[in-house]
Protein backbone atom coordinates (compact mmCIF):
# COMPACT_ATOMS: atom_id res chain seq x y z
CA UNK A 1 0.00 0.00 0.00
CA UNK A 2 0.97 3.85 -0.68
CA UNK A 3 2.12 6.27 2.04
CA UNK A 4 -1.38 7.85 3.37
CA UNK A 5 -1.63 11.57 2.74
CA UNK A 6 -1.25 13.84 5.66
CA UNK A 7 -4.06 16.53 5.84
CA UNK A 8 -3.88 19.79 7.97
CA UNK A 9 -6.99 19.91 11.05
CA UNK A 10 -7.52 23.35 12.73
CA UNK A 11 -6.49 22.94 16.17
CA UNK A 12 -8.80 23.84 19.26
CA UNK A 13 -5.93 26.91 20.10
CA UNK A 14 -6.01 27.58 16.79
CA UNK A 15 -3.02 26.10 15.09
CA UNK A 16 -2.47 23.04 13.19
CA UNK A 17 -2.32 19.33 13.86
CA UNK A 18 -1.31 16.97 11.20
CA UNK A 19 -3.09 13.80 11.59
CA UNK A 20 -2.82 10.44 8.72
CA UNK A 21 -6.20 11.19 6.41
CA UNK A 22 -6.72 7.08 7.54
CA UNK A 23 -7.02 8.19 11.19
CA UNK A 24 -9.64 10.78 9.90
CA UNK A 25 -11.62 8.43 8.17
CA UNK A 26 -11.31 6.33 10.97
CA UNK A 27 -12.55 9.18 13.24
CA UNK A 28 -15.74 10.05 10.94
CA UNK A 29 -16.84 6.50 11.22
CA UNK A 30 -16.70 5.82 14.66
CA UNK A 31 -18.19 9.48 14.87
CA UNK A 32 -21.00 7.76 12.29
CA UNK A 33 -21.70 5.02 14.50
CA UNK A 34 -21.72 7.11 17.42
CA UNK A 35 -24.41 9.14 16.00
CA UNK A 36 -26.22 5.98 15.36
CA UNK A 37 -26.05 5.04 18.38
CA UNK A 38 -27.60 8.20 19.51
CA UNK A 39 -30.47 8.07 17.68
CA UNK A 40 -31.15 4.96 18.61
CA UNK A 41 -30.84 5.76 22.41
CA UNK A 42 -34.15 8.05 21.78
CA UNK A 43 -36.27 4.93 20.52
CA UNK A 44 -35.40 2.25 21.74
CA UNK A 45 -35.67 0.40 25.48
CA UNK A 46 -33.79 0.45 28.43
CA UNK A 47 -31.99 -2.36 27.85
CA UNK A 48 -30.72 -0.80 24.54
CA UNK A 49 -29.94 2.42 25.93
CA UNK A 50 -27.74 0.63 28.69
CA UNK A 51 -26.27 -1.12 26.13
CA UNK A 52 -25.38 2.61 24.19
CA UNK A 53 -23.92 3.73 27.30
CA UNK A 54 -21.35 1.19 27.61
CA UNK A 55 -20.70 1.54 24.19
CA UNK A 56 -19.89 5.32 25.17
CA UNK A 57 -17.78 3.98 27.84
CA UNK A 58 -16.00 1.47 25.82
CA UNK A 59 -14.67 3.88 23.35
CA UNK A 60 -13.42 6.21 26.21
CA UNK A 61 -10.81 3.61 26.98
CA UNK A 62 -9.42 3.91 23.21
CA UNK A 63 -6.37 5.30 23.14
CA UNK A 64 -7.28 7.71 19.85
CA UNK A 65 -7.75 11.57 21.12
CA UNK A 66 -10.83 11.84 18.69
CA UNK A 67 -12.82 8.75 19.28
CA UNK A 68 -12.82 9.36 23.17
CA UNK A 69 -13.88 12.97 21.84
CA UNK A 70 -16.86 12.01 19.94
CA UNK A 71 -18.03 9.70 22.75
CA UNK A 72 -17.53 12.32 25.05
CA UNK A 73 -19.34 14.46 22.71
CA UNK A 74 -22.08 12.27 22.70
CA UNK A 75 -22.59 11.80 26.11
CA UNK A 76 -22.75 14.96 27.37
CA UNK A 77 -25.23 15.28 24.15
CA UNK A 78 -27.06 12.34 26.21
CA UNK A 79 -27.13 13.58 29.45
CA UNK A 80 -28.68 16.89 28.16
CA UNK A 81 -31.46 15.33 25.74
CA UNK A 82 -32.22 12.42 28.58
CA UNK A 83 -32.73 11.85 32.25
CA UNK A 84 -30.19 9.02 32.97
CA UNK A 85 -30.37 8.34 36.68
CA UNK A 86 -31.71 5.00 36.15
CA UNK A 87 -28.88 4.01 33.74
CA UNK A 88 -25.84 5.77 35.74
CA UNK A 89 -26.35 5.00 38.58
CA UNK A 90 -24.23 1.61 39.19
CA UNK A 91 -21.63 3.17 36.26
CA UNK A 92 -21.51 6.79 37.78
CA UNK A 93 -18.16 5.72 39.70
CA UNK A 94 -16.57 4.22 36.10
CA UNK A 95 -18.04 7.54 34.09
CA UNK A 96 -16.41 10.08 37.24
CA UNK A 97 -13.30 7.68 36.74
CA UNK A 98 -12.83 8.01 32.71
CA UNK A 99 -13.58 11.71 32.51
CA UNK A 100 -10.94 12.94 35.13
CA UNK A 101 -8.70 10.81 32.92
CA UNK A 102 -9.68 12.80 30.30
CA UNK A 103 -9.24 16.30 31.80
CA UNK A 104 -6.00 15.08 33.33
CA UNK A 105 -4.48 13.80 29.94
CA UNK A 106 -6.95 14.88 27.14
CA UNK A 107 -6.53 17.75 25.05
CA UNK A 108 -8.33 21.25 25.19
CA UNK A 109 -11.03 19.78 23.57
CA UNK A 110 -11.34 16.13 25.60
CA UNK A 111 -10.99 18.13 28.41
CA UNK A 112 -13.34 20.53 27.86
CA UNK A 113 -16.09 17.92 27.65
CA UNK A 114 -14.84 15.98 30.26
CA UNK A 115 -15.85 18.64 33.12
CA UNK A 116 -19.16 19.61 31.24
CA UNK A 117 -19.73 15.64 31.47
CA UNK A 118 -18.71 15.87 35.26
CA UNK A 119 -20.76 18.23 36.35
CA UNK A 120 -23.79 16.63 34.40
CA UNK A 121 -23.56 13.47 35.64
CA UNK A 122 -23.42 15.37 39.22
CA UNK A 123 -26.93 16.91 38.30
CA UNK A 124 -28.31 13.33 36.74
CA UNK A 125 -27.13 11.25 39.94
CA UNK A 126 -29.00 14.21 42.22
CA UNK A 127 -28.03 15.01 45.91
CA UNK A 128 -26.50 12.05 48.35
CA UNK A 129 -23.45 10.23 48.64
CA UNK A 130 -23.36 9.10 44.59
CA UNK A 131 -22.72 13.14 44.53
CA UNK A 132 -20.69 13.64 47.00
CA UNK A 133 -18.39 11.10 45.68
CA UNK A 134 -18.14 12.67 42.29
CA UNK A 135 -17.68 16.06 44.05
CA UNK A 136 -14.25 14.47 46.41
CA UNK A 137 -12.98 12.71 43.54
CA UNK A 138 -12.97 15.43 41.15
CA UNK A 139 -12.03 18.61 43.53
CA UNK A 140 -8.29 18.01 43.31
CA UNK A 141 -8.33 17.29 39.10
CA UNK A 142 -10.62 20.44 38.94
CA UNK A 143 -8.65 22.36 41.33
CA UNK A 144 -5.30 22.01 39.43
CA UNK A 145 -6.23 23.23 35.98
CA UNK A 146 -7.70 26.59 37.64
CA UNK A 147 -4.25 26.52 39.17
CA UNK A 148 -1.94 26.03 35.96
CA UNK A 149 -3.87 28.52 34.25
CA UNK A 150 -4.41 26.73 30.57
CA UNK A 151 -6.23 27.72 27.56
CA UNK A 152 -9.28 29.99 28.71
CA UNK A 153 -11.88 27.58 27.71
CA UNK A 154 -10.39 24.51 29.68
CA UNK A 155 -10.81 27.23 32.58
CA UNK A 156 -14.06 27.92 32.40
CA UNK A 157 -15.06 24.79 31.73
CA UNK A 158 -13.69 23.74 34.99
CA UNK A 159 -15.00 26.77 36.46
CA UNK A 160 -18.48 25.62 35.30
CA UNK A 161 -17.92 22.21 36.70
CA UNK A 162 -16.37 22.47 39.99
CA UNK A 163 -19.49 24.63 40.90
CA UNK A 164 -21.83 22.18 39.75
CA UNK A 165 -20.33 19.42 42.03
CA UNK A 166 -19.40 21.41 44.91
CA UNK A 167 -23.34 22.63 44.40
CA UNK A 168 -24.83 19.43 43.97
CA UNK A 169 -22.40 17.42 46.40
CA UNK A 170 -21.30 19.69 49.41
CA UNK A 171 -22.52 18.09 52.81
CA UNK A 172 -21.38 21.26 54.64
CA UNK A 173 -19.67 25.02 54.55
CA UNK A 174 -16.21 23.62 54.97
CA UNK A 175 -16.38 21.95 51.64
CA UNK A 176 -17.84 24.61 49.89
CA UNK A 177 -15.50 27.07 50.99
CA UNK A 178 -12.67 25.19 49.27
CA UNK A 179 -14.69 25.54 46.41
CA UNK A 180 -15.21 29.28 47.27
CA UNK A 181 -11.76 29.91 47.23
CA UNK A 182 -10.56 28.22 44.30
CA UNK A 183 -12.67 30.44 42.29
CA UNK A 184 -11.73 33.30 44.48
CA UNK A 185 -7.65 32.85 43.92
CA UNK A 186 -8.53 33.27 39.75
CA UNK A 187 -10.83 36.23 40.46
CA UNK A 188 -8.70 38.06 42.84
CA UNK A 189 -4.86 36.40 42.14
CA UNK A 190 -3.40 38.45 44.71
CA UNK A 191 -4.49 36.94 47.78
CA UNK A 192 -4.11 33.40 46.51
CA UNK A 193 -1.77 30.87 47.66
CA UNK A 194 0.38 30.68 44.01
CA UNK A 195 3.75 32.02 44.25
CA UNK A 196 5.71 34.08 41.68
CA UNK A 197 4.29 36.22 38.76
CA UNK A 198 0.66 37.37 39.19
CA UNK A 199 -1.38 36.50 36.80
CA UNK A 200 -4.54 38.71 35.34
CA UNK A 201 -7.29 36.45 34.19
CA UNK A 202 -8.86 37.42 30.88
CA UNK A 203 -11.94 39.09 30.63
CA UNK A 204 -14.21 35.65 29.74
CA UNK A 205 -12.18 33.55 32.48
CA UNK A 206 -12.93 36.03 34.81
CA UNK A 207 -16.79 36.69 33.98
CA UNK A 208 -17.15 33.12 34.40
CA UNK A 209 -14.96 32.87 37.49
CA UNK A 210 -17.30 35.42 39.31
CA UNK A 211 -21.04 34.02 38.08
CA UNK A 212 -19.58 30.72 39.16
CA UNK A 213 -18.17 31.93 42.59
CA UNK A 214 -21.83 33.44 43.16
CA UNK A 215 -23.68 30.95 41.79
CA UNK A 216 -22.01 28.92 45.16
CA UNK A 217 -22.22 31.87 47.27
CA UNK A 218 -26.21 30.99 46.98
CA UNK A 219 -26.16 28.03 48.99
CA UNK A 220 -24.07 29.71 52.29
CA UNK A 221 -27.74 31.52 53.38
CA UNK A 222 -28.15 29.02 56.36
CA UNK A 223 -24.76 28.60 57.73
CA UNK A 224 -22.89 31.22 59.98
CA UNK A 225 -21.75 34.35 58.47
CA UNK A 226 -18.75 36.28 59.57
CA UNK A 227 -19.10 39.87 58.20
CA UNK A 228 -15.64 40.74 59.03
CA UNK A 229 -14.54 38.00 56.65
CA UNK A 230 -16.22 39.84 53.49
CA UNK A 231 -14.92 42.38 53.50
CA UNK A 232 -12.01 42.20 51.04
CA UNK A 233 -14.04 39.72 48.62
CA UNK A 234 -16.87 42.71 48.33
CA UNK A 235 -14.72 45.82 48.00
CA UNK A 236 -13.29 44.34 45.05
CA UNK A 237 -15.84 43.15 43.71
CA UNK A 238 -17.34 46.61 43.84
CA UNK A 239 -14.09 47.36 41.81
CA UNK A 240 -14.82 45.25 39.05
CA UNK A 241 -18.17 47.44 38.47
CA UNK A 242 -15.45 50.01 36.93
CA UNK A 243 -14.24 47.26 34.62
CA UNK A 244 -13.72 47.70 30.76
CA UNK A 245 -15.50 44.67 30.00
CA UNK A 246 -19.37 44.40 30.06
CA UNK A 247 -19.61 40.75 30.90
CA UNK A 248 -17.32 41.24 34.07
CA UNK A 249 -19.49 44.09 35.16
CA UNK A 250 -23.02 42.37 34.79
CA UNK A 251 -20.91 39.49 36.69
CA UNK A 252 -19.44 41.48 39.56
CA UNK A 253 -23.13 43.44 39.61
CA UNK A 254 -24.81 40.01 40.33
CA UNK A 255 -22.38 39.09 42.76
CA UNK A 256 -22.51 42.48 44.95
CA UNK A 257 -26.45 41.73 44.72
CA UNK A 258 -26.40 38.43 45.87
CA UNK A 259 -23.66 39.75 49.13
CA UNK A 260 -26.58 42.38 49.83
CA UNK A 261 -29.15 39.79 49.97
CA UNK A 262 -27.44 37.57 52.43
CA UNK A 263 -26.65 40.48 54.59
CA UNK A 264 -23.11 40.11 54.56
CA UNK A 265 -22.53 43.67 54.32
CA UNK A 266 -24.61 43.90 57.46
CA UNK A 267 -22.78 44.63 61.00
CA UNK A 268 -24.96 43.54 64.28
CA UNK A 269 -23.57 44.12 67.66
CA UNK A 270 -24.35 42.10 70.59
CA UNK A 271 -25.01 43.12 74.33
CA UNK A 272 -21.24 41.34 75.32
CA UNK A 273 -19.91 43.87 72.54
CA UNK A 274 -17.92 46.40 74.86
CA UNK A 275 -14.85 48.00 75.13
CA UNK A 276 -13.42 46.08 78.17
CA UNK A 277 -13.95 43.00 75.85
CA UNK A 278 -10.89 43.23 73.92
CA UNK A 279 -11.71 46.82 72.25
CA UNK A 280 -14.61 44.45 70.23
CA UNK A 281 -16.55 47.98 70.29
CA UNK A 282 -13.98 49.81 68.22
CA UNK A 283 -13.13 47.49 65.97
CA UNK A 284 -17.04 46.43 64.71
CA UNK A 285 -17.52 50.41 64.46
CA UNK A 286 -14.64 50.76 61.95
CA UNK A 287 -16.34 47.98 60.21
CA UNK A 288 -19.68 49.04 60.26
CA UNK A 289 -18.57 52.52 58.81
CA UNK A 290 -16.37 50.68 56.50
CA UNK A 291 -19.20 48.49 55.64
CA UNK A 292 -21.57 51.90 55.15
CA UNK A 293 -19.18 53.52 52.71
CA UNK A 294 -19.11 50.63 50.28
CA UNK A 295 -22.77 50.54 50.38
CA UNK A 296 -22.64 53.72 49.18
CA UNK A 297 -20.58 53.46 46.86
CA UNK A 298 -21.79 50.43 45.25
CA UNK A 299 -25.51 52.76 45.05
CA UNK A 300 -23.77 55.29 43.14
CA UNK A 301 -21.91 52.64 41.02
CA UNK A 302 -25.05 51.03 40.18
CA UNK A 303 -26.89 54.33 39.39
CA UNK A 304 -24.49 55.20 37.20
CA UNK A 305 -24.63 52.05 35.24
CA UNK A 306 -28.45 51.69 34.85
CA UNK A 307 -27.71 55.02 32.67
CA UNK A 308 -24.96 54.22 30.88
CA UNK A 309 -25.02 56.30 27.59
CA UNK A 310 -24.04 54.22 24.55
CA UNK A 311 -21.46 55.25 22.32
CA UNK A 312 -20.62 54.79 18.43
CA UNK A 313 -20.37 51.03 17.82
CA UNK A 314 -21.67 50.11 21.16
CA UNK A 315 -23.34 46.86 21.42
CA UNK A 316 -27.49 47.93 21.89
CA UNK A 317 -28.48 44.71 23.07
CA UNK A 318 -25.55 44.27 25.81
CA UNK A 319 -25.82 47.48 27.02
CA UNK A 320 -29.51 47.49 27.68
CA UNK A 321 -28.86 44.26 29.45
CA UNK A 322 -26.56 45.74 31.55
CA UNK A 323 -29.09 48.99 32.13
CA UNK A 324 -32.23 46.65 33.06
CA UNK A 325 -29.62 44.60 35.32
CA UNK A 326 -28.31 47.68 37.48
CA UNK A 327 -31.78 48.93 37.95
CA UNK A 328 -33.21 46.24 39.25
CA UNK A 329 -29.85 45.87 41.75
CA UNK A 330 -30.40 49.48 42.76
CA UNK A 331 -33.91 49.28 43.26
CA UNK A 332 -33.33 46.00 45.16
CA UNK A 333 -30.56 47.97 47.38
CA UNK A 334 -32.27 51.40 48.18
CA UNK A 335 -35.96 49.93 48.26
CA UNK A 336 -35.80 46.37 48.68
CA UNK A 337 -37.72 45.32 45.57
CA UNK A 338 -36.83 41.18 44.72
CA UNK A 339 -35.99 40.65 41.34
CA UNK A 340 -38.87 38.67 39.85
CA UNK A 341 -38.61 36.38 36.77
CA UNK A 342 -40.38 33.08 35.07
CA UNK A 343 -40.33 30.75 32.94
CA UNK A 344 -43.17 28.64 31.49
CA UNK A 345 -41.75 25.17 31.71
CA UNK A 346 -44.70 23.46 29.90
CA UNK A 347 -49.05 23.20 29.45
CA UNK A 348 -50.54 26.06 31.04
CA UNK A 349 -49.85 25.84 34.94
CA UNK A 350 -46.77 24.91 34.82
CA UNK A 351 -44.16 27.92 35.54
CA UNK A 352 -41.02 28.28 37.44
CA UNK A 353 -40.78 31.52 39.50
CA UNK A 354 -38.17 33.35 41.21
CA UNK A 355 -38.46 36.09 43.45
CA UNK A 356 -35.04 36.49 44.94
CA UNK A 357 -31.50 37.06 44.04
CA UNK A 358 -30.32 33.89 45.20
CA UNK A 359 -32.95 31.90 43.17
CA UNK A 360 -32.58 34.13 39.66
CA UNK A 361 -28.56 33.63 40.08
CA UNK A 362 -29.28 29.76 40.39
CA UNK A 363 -31.73 29.74 37.08
CA UNK A 364 -28.98 31.90 35.18
CA UNK A 365 -26.66 29.65 35.95
CA UNK A 366 -28.25 26.39 35.30
CA UNK A 367 -30.55 27.67 32.59
CA UNK A 368 -26.62 28.33 30.80
CA UNK A 369 -25.44 24.87 31.83
CA UNK A 370 -27.54 22.66 31.13
CA UNK A 371 -28.37 25.15 27.52
CA UNK A 372 -31.35 23.07 25.47
CA UNK A 373 -31.15 20.44 27.83
CA UNK A 374 -32.55 22.76 31.14
CA UNK A 375 -36.18 22.50 30.51
CA UNK A 376 -35.78 18.60 30.23
CA UNK A 377 -33.79 18.10 33.39
CA UNK A 378 -36.55 20.83 34.98
CA UNK A 379 -39.60 18.89 33.79
CA UNK A 380 -37.85 15.04 35.01
CA UNK A 381 -35.41 16.04 36.97
CA UNK A 382 -35.91 15.87 40.84
CA UNK A 383 -33.15 17.34 42.04
CA UNK A 384 -33.93 20.73 40.20
CA UNK A 385 -37.82 20.49 40.70
CA UNK A 386 -36.81 20.58 44.56
CA UNK A 387 -34.05 23.64 43.83
CA UNK A 388 -36.60 25.55 42.93
CA UNK A 389 -39.54 23.89 44.21
CA UNK A 390 -41.51 22.93 40.87
CA UNK A 391 -44.71 20.67 41.18
CA UNK A 392 -45.28 19.45 37.69
CA UNK A 393 -48.41 18.22 36.14
CA UNK A 394 -47.32 14.83 34.75
CA UNK A 395 -50.24 14.89 32.68
CA UNK A 396 -48.95 18.20 30.68
CA UNK A 397 -45.69 16.23 29.08
CA UNK A 398 -47.35 13.77 27.75
CA UNK A 399 -48.94 12.90 24.22
CA UNK A 400 -52.97 12.92 23.72
CA UNK A 401 -53.47 9.34 23.84
CA UNK A 402 -51.11 8.68 27.10
CA UNK A 403 -53.05 11.58 28.59
CA UNK A 404 -56.25 9.65 28.03
CA UNK A 405 -54.89 6.76 30.13
CA UNK A 406 -53.51 8.77 32.45
CA UNK A 407 -55.71 10.28 33.56
CA UNK A 408 -58.17 7.47 33.41
CA UNK A 409 -55.53 5.97 35.73
CA UNK A 410 -56.18 9.27 37.92
CA UNK A 411 -60.03 8.45 37.63
CA UNK A 412 -60.11 5.04 38.88
CA UNK A 413 -57.15 5.71 41.65
CA UNK A 414 -59.75 7.91 43.38
CA UNK A 415 -62.98 5.86 42.76
CA UNK A 416 -61.08 3.01 44.65
CA UNK A 417 -59.91 5.13 47.44
CA UNK A 418 -63.53 6.42 47.89
CA UNK A 419 -64.72 3.25 48.19
CA UNK A 420 -62.40 1.95 50.17
CA UNK A 421 -63.11 4.92 52.53
CA UNK A 422 -66.94 4.41 52.27
CA UNK A 423 -66.49 0.58 53.10
CA UNK A 424 -64.18 1.17 56.36
CA UNK A 425 -66.72 4.08 57.31
CA UNK A 426 -69.28 1.21 57.29
CA UNK A 427 -67.57 -0.71 59.44
CA UNK A 428 -69.52 -4.06 59.29
CA UNK A 429 -72.85 -3.31 57.70
CA UNK A 430 -73.34 -5.39 55.02
CA UNK A 431 -74.06 -3.35 51.60
CA UNK A 432 -74.94 -4.22 48.41
CA UNK A 433 -73.11 -2.84 45.32
CA UNK A 434 -74.01 -2.85 41.88
CA UNK A 435 -70.93 -2.18 39.55
CA UNK A 436 -71.60 -1.42 35.55
CA UNK A 437 -69.70 -2.39 33.45
CA UNK A 438 -69.85 0.43 31.77
CA UNK A 439 -68.07 2.49 34.27
CA UNK A 440 -65.14 1.15 33.55
CA UNK A 441 -62.97 1.23 30.51
CA UNK A 442 -62.43 -2.62 30.02
CA UNK A 443 -63.27 -5.68 31.73
CA UNK A 444 -59.27 -5.72 33.03
CA UNK A 445 -60.23 -2.54 34.92
CA UNK A 446 -63.02 -3.68 36.68
CA UNK A 447 -60.90 -7.00 37.83
CA UNK A 448 -58.41 -4.95 39.14
CA UNK A 449 -60.66 -3.19 41.34
CA UNK A 450 -62.90 -6.39 42.47
CA UNK A 451 -59.51 -7.82 43.23
CA UNK A 452 -58.40 -4.91 45.40
CA UNK A 453 -61.39 -5.32 47.49
CA UNK A 454 -61.31 -7.85 50.56
CA UNK A 455 -64.03 -10.55 51.88
CA UNK A 456 -65.91 -9.90 48.80
CA UNK A 457 -68.38 -12.30 47.56
CA UNK A 458 -69.94 -11.77 44.08
CA UNK A 459 -73.26 -12.04 42.38
CA UNK A 460 -73.23 -11.55 38.47
CA UNK A 461 -71.61 -8.59 37.73
CA UNK A 462 -72.97 -6.74 41.12
CA UNK A 463 -71.36 -7.52 44.90
CA UNK A 464 -71.93 -8.00 48.05
CA UNK A 465 -69.89 -6.43 50.24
Amino acid sequence: MGKSKKSKVRGVGGGDDLIDSSDADSVGSSSTALSDLSMSYATEHVGSQEFVLDKYIDALYEKRGSTREAALSQLVDAFESFILHGLVENKYATLLSLFNSSIKKGSTKEACLASRAIGLLALTVGAGSSSHEIMEESHAQLSRVLQTWPDASKMISALDCLAVVTFVGAADLAETELSLKAMWDVIHPKSGSNVGIIRKPRPPVLAAAISAWAFLLTTIGSWRINADSWKEPIAFLSTLLGAEDRAVRMAAGEALALCFELNLLDVSFGEDDDVENGGTVGSKSKLFLDMQALKAKISSLASNLSMEAGGKGADKKNLTDQRDLFQRILDFVKYGECPEESVKISGKRDVLRVSSWSELIQLNFLRRFLGRGFLKHVQENGLLQDVFDIKTDKAETLSSTDKKIFRSGEEKGRALKLNKDRRLAQGTTRTVVVLRVSDYNSIFDLLDFISGEEECRYVGLGRVA
